[in-house]
């Protein structure tokens, strides 16, 4: 499997909930407050409709980027006067152009994108970290479990590599020595692990929890992960997406976390992921 089949994957499992919603369905809230089904989705159509534009026209991209709010606020009014059926209809086509440009880059090419130009390979990673996040919001409307497969491997190794953006976005410096991370994949099998086995802190547990703490939708105190030292207080700040800090999705925050990590918003969807 290739990591483009692993987004494939992704989008068809969040579509094979979605395709069949009614009208009324497709308007339940979400976790994410203000949110309902409807604008997760479109909110999917309209990230990949700006991934096609920093795959194939860089220049147009780089416009929306020095003056975002007029393309954002049309494919918002696209996505709210649309069907639920039209929604899913718009992330269909946006989605697989994506794929298809994908699938033409080069290993070394260099994707512009918010967070900076990024490899094809870390790219596609976070297209398929951002459909699986804002699934999990449309299966928290729906009352579905969350996915948990193999592919929960690209999201986790996503959330190490992002650790230093955690800190750095919030104004903050990482602390200083490396941090273990050991979760048992959801079907069993080889233990994920990144980091030096001696590492002075350390995470632990299921990779379905990593993921969602990672992607902030769920906090710490709510999983089964175990962690010690600094990657608590990591995991407390966690964030794999771009954009500006958020987070984490409930106010539960333990005493001993450092001040300037106490006074995060509540948990919301941030328009840069």
């Amino acid at each position: 499997m290739t990591l483009l089949d692993d987004l494939t994957g992704e989008h068809d499992a969040l579509d094979a909930i979605v395709s069949d919603l009614d009208e009324a369905t497709w308007r339940a809230p979400t976790p994410a407050e203000g949110w309902d089904v409807r604008d997760s989705v479109a909110h999917l159509a309209w990230s990949d409709e700006l991934a096609v534009l920093a795959l194939s026209s860089p220049d147009r991209f780089a416009a929306i980027l020095t003056d975002p709010e007029p393309a954002l606020a049309a494919w918002v009014s696209r996505g709210r006067s649309s069907s639920g059926a039209e929604v899913l209809a718009w992330w269909r086509d946006a989605r697989q152009r994506t794929l298809d440009r994908l699938a033409f880059r080069a290993p070394k090419d260099r994707v512009p994108w918010a967070a900076g130009p990024m490899s094809p390979a870390s790219f596609a990673t976070a297209r398929l970290m951002e459909t699986w996040a804002h699934g999990q919001d449309v299966r928290d409307a729906l009352g579905l479990a969350p996915s948990a497969t193999a592919r929960l491997r690209h999201v986790a190794e996503l959330g190490v590599k992002t650790r230093p953006f955690s800190y750095r976005v919030r104004g903050l410096e990482p602390p200083s020595g490396d941090v273990r991370v050991e979760l048992a994949p959801p079907n069993g099998g080889a233990t994920w692990s990144w980091g030096a086995p001696d590492a002075p802190h350390a995470v632990r547990g299921p990779a379905l929890d990593f993921g969602l703490v990672v992607t902030q939708r769920r906090h710490l105190d709510d999983t089964d992960l175990v962690a010690s030292g600094a990657a608590r207080h990591w995991l407390l700040v966690a964030q794999s997406f771009a954009g500006p800090p958020t987070g984490p999705p409930s106010r539960r925050m333990v005493d001993t976390a450092p001040e300037s990590l106490k006074a995060f918003k509540p948990f919301h969807i941030a328009g840069g992921t």
